[in-house]
């Protein structure tokens, strides 16, 4: 397994890892197979989603806003429940397939890990199985 650490900048965020997940593809030199992308974090997710428009990011954290703000009537002391629910939405993993080596994504997809309560340091595990 690899560990990618990712430090994120801002509140919360998109930060595209697909090069780096490529990378520990390439280095466990699987050809056909799965790779496993793992987020072991509560307040931060992954996800596959456009990477050629950056305003799909910016309209994802408007909508993701949107579902949930802050509120009220939340009561986990460190008042960071909508990162909670914001992570839990988003996903802590997703599977992509290898084919001759490659992630096999759509056109237009990247790999995301989903920062929810920065700025921090956050770890990515990447497990690939050959298969």
């Amino acid at each position: 397994m690899e560990t990618i650490s990712v430090s994120t900048d801002d509140k919360q965020g998109f930060y595209d890892i697909t090069d780096r997940v490529q990378s520990a593809v390439n280095a466990s030199g699987v050809i056909e197979g799965i790779c496993l992308v793992f987020c072991p974090h509560t307040t931060a997710g992954v996800t596959l989603n456009e990477n050629w428009d950056k305003s799909v990011q910016h309209d994802l954290a408007v909508g993701l806003n949107e579902i949930s703000p802050p509120r009220s009537e939340y009561r986990h002391g460190e008042g960071n429940s909508p990162a909670h629910l914001k992570s839990s939405l988003m996903g802590a993993a997703q599977v992509v397939p290898i084919d001759a080596g490659d992630l096999v994504l759509g056109r237009w997809q990247g790999i995301y890990i989903c920062e929810f309560d920065g700025p921090r340091t956050r770890k990515i595990h990447v497990r690939v199985l050959e298969g």
